[in-house]
């Protein structure tokens, strides 16, 4: 990156939320990652390796908003957060 006024950002810097048993077996809760522009919470999906996990049914939130849809580009600041599945008794 030039940091040249007008010329349009390569990377985003995203926060990243881990809880619940994640969380203990990645031994962080949150992280700072550098995507590349233009990259969608699949990407994030399958750059971390929890394909199988979302299929298991880990969910994840979107700037504080549950979703289903993760073709939704990833803007600079975002918020992303990996909740476990709920299970209840």
């Amino acid at each position: 990156m030039s940091g040249t006024p007008g010329v349009e950002r390569e990377a985003v810097m995203v926060r990243v939320l881990f809880f619940g048993p994640l969380a203990e077996s990645l031994g962080e809760r949150e992280v700072e990652i550098a995507l590349e522009f233009g990259t969608t919470i699949t990407g994030l999906v399958e750059r971390l390796g929890f394909q199988d996990l979302v299929s298991k049914g880990l969910r994840v939130a979107f700037n504080d908003e549950i979703q289903n849809n993760f073709d939704i580009i990833i803007p600079d600041s975002s918020e992303i957060a990996f909740l476990p599945p709920v299970s209840g008794g």
